[in-house]
């Protein structure tokens, strides 16, 4: 029987270890990694790393599949391991240049078969650095704050232009059917769309179904591209809403203020999520009401990367990510946005949108409002 090392070394493709100034400032970082943990190797098997690591190639073919490549991270270089079925395509549409590539067969398993060259190298597997590699990812490079800022503003610019033509009378299929096509129309792939008429207020992961939008409608989505997770909420009303509803959409936008405060460099995630989970009671919410829904955090290769929550924490550097999402019941904002050293950076904002200014530690940042029809 031929073990997957065996039928690992077949290399079809070569190029410059170096690569581009993204990928030498990525090595590096892995690098620095293996130095602290005394190791020589890893081996990247997810879709956040692999993602990250090849410059937002597309690393899937089925979303609900593992991926069909792997990377294996040495002090003197690195080898993407790919099955021969997949190698021509990925090789000249998703690899970056640098790539040296090593086929398997179809049927093998290129996630073992790079763990096991890690292993037998003095390496680890992914998961064994699993904290680290999720630190060095976290803080974005320039090039990839350019791929995000400008996928953020293709996404808004497709919810703007959808949401504002939609009917009470419509479909929550009808809607998100309407807003997948959009999101793969811009070269992105729809990871998360959500659409919640006035019937289903309660739910807050309301998936589509056939009941109409009514008088208000939340609309979610999670857009992929280049690697890159963008996420956005909004909401659409026919008519105008009512004072308690107001009152409410900016109580909610406090909340997220708290949250975004404190999401600041030098800071760390459960700081951060402590004061924003506070902040409900502070603006007239349950004290408990950030139980009944996740609260986000950190955004970029995975949907939350991590997720805040009890017990989990992380230091915060600049020019990370946040898709913080307050929500109570008939409320909820969320936006992707950076926080450099000097300011905040709303990725996912559409100057067309209707807003309110929202007043974060001093700045005042403009949020999404809801959008009356």
């Amino acid at each position: 029987m031929t073990s997957e090392l065996e039928f690992s070394t077949i290399p079809t493709q070569t190029g410059p270890c170096d690569g581009s100034a993204e990928h030498r400032a990525k090595r590096r970082r892995i690098l620095t990694l293996l130095d602290e943990a005394g190791l020589d190797s890893v081996a990247l098997t997810s879709q956040a790393a692999l993602a990250w690591y090849l410059e937002g190639a597309r690393t899937h073919v089925s979303l609900a599949a593992p991926p069909i490549v792997a990377v294996v991270v040495s002090r003197d270089r690195d080898r993407v391991h790919v099955t021969s079925n997949e190698s021509h395509r990925l090789a000249g549409e998703e690899l970056p240049g640098w790539a040296e590539v090593v086929e398997h067969p179809w049927h093998g398993n290129v996630g073992a078969a790079a763990e096991a060259e890690a292993l037998s190298s003095g390496g680890a597997r992914e998961a064994d650095l699993e904290a680290g590699l999720r630190s060095v990812r976290q803080e974005l490079l320039p090039a990839e704050v350019a791929r995000f800022r400008e996928l953020g503003s293709d996404v808004a610019a497709l919810l703007t232009r959808t949401l504002e033509t939609a009917s009470p009378h419509q479909s929550e299929r009808s809607l998100a059917a309407r807003l997948s096509g959009g999101i793969v129309e811009l070269g992105a792939e729809p990871v998360v769309v959500l659409v919640g008429g006035e019937s289903r207020r309660l739910e807050r992961h309301p998936l589509p179904t056939g009941a109409r939008l009514g008088r208000r409608a939340m609309v979610v989505v999670c857009a992929r591209r280049r690697g890159l997770i963008l996420n956005a909420t909004r909401w659409i009303r026919f008519g105008p809403r009512s004072e308690e509803e107001r009152d409410a959409d900016l109580r909610i936008l406090r909340v997220e203020a708290a949250f975004l405060e404190a999401s600041r460099p030098g800071g760390s995630l459960a700081s951060a999520f402590a004061a924003g989970t506070r902040a409900y009671a502070f603006n007239g919410f349950a004290e408990t009401e950030w139980e009944r829904h996740h609260q986000g955090g950190i955004a970029g290769y995975a949907g939350r990367d991590p997720r805040a929550a009890p017990g989990v924490d992380v230091a915060l550097g600049s020019d990370v990510a946040f898709a913080w999402n307050p929500t109570a019941i008939g409320c909820k904002v969320e936006d992707t946005i950076l926080r450099t050293a000097t300011g905040l950076d709303v990725l996912s904002a559409d100057p067309t949108w209707p807003s309110v200014s929202s007043d974060i530690g001093g700045i005042l940042v403009p949020r999404p409002d809801v959008l009356e029809l």
